[in-house]
């Protein structure tokens, strides 16, 4: 019986992750979810009392699975150019925005919330200027690139490459090519000559 309504549960909560990501918070209604979920209202309310209670579980679930994806990327040996690294970051970021309903979903509560909450930008931007600082003391940012105007470049076309329509998990492969190598333009812009660095 707890195994059943635990598979419910999370039945429910993935069905919402949907739903909050293609409708925004005013467009779900539970009964849209318990449609999708293929259960009942009743036990769908079972779990979660009201669509505040369900969009605050996904919220959470989504933000637990953003954070955990950035945990893995810090625990990697960090390459030579942090400025690689950021290209990975980066990618990984726009990915899981596309590919995790559930991250989708946190990012459309975000613009439509119930209420205020923590954005993701919270999450990833602490990672973002510790690489470019690391890129900047390492001298790897071209001279008179300051490491807080990168921030803001990066963080604004961080925000595009989560946000974009364009690169949908089932996108071809020739989309996401497009895209890699618009950061490769862009990083290889903020990236010191080699005769900068001192190498």
């Amino acid at each position: 019986m707890q195994e059943r309504a635990a598979r419910t549960r999370r039945t429910v909560l993935a069905a919402a992750a949907v739903e909050f990501a293609e409708r925004g918070y005013d467009g779900v209604s539970l009964q849209r979810v318990a449609r999708r979920a293929a259960t009942s209202v009743g036990a769908l309310t079972f779990h979660f009392r009201n669509k505040s209670a369900l969009a605050d579980e996904v919220r959470t679930t989504g933000r637990a699975r953003f954070r955990r994806c950035l945990e893995e990327l810090e625990q990697r040996a960090p390459a030579a150019d942090p400025l690689r690294d950021l290209r990975t970051l980066i990618g990984a970021l726009a990915r899981l925005a596309h590919e995790d309903p559930f991250v989708r979903a946190v990012r459309r509560l975000e613009a439509d919330p119930p209420e205020d909450a923590p954005p993701l930008a919270e999450l990833w931007l602490p990672p973002l200027r510790r690489l470019l600082d690391r890129a900047h003391s390492t001298r790897r940012l071209r001279p008179g690139v300051a490491p807080e105007d990168a921030v803001a470049l990066l963080a604004h076309l961080a925000e595009g490459a989560m946000a974009a329509r364009g690169t949908p998990p089932d996108a071809a492969p020739g989309a996401v090519a497009a895209g890699d190598a618009v950061w490769g333009v862009v990083l290889h812009g903020l990236a010191a000559d080699r005769g900068d660095r001192g190498d």
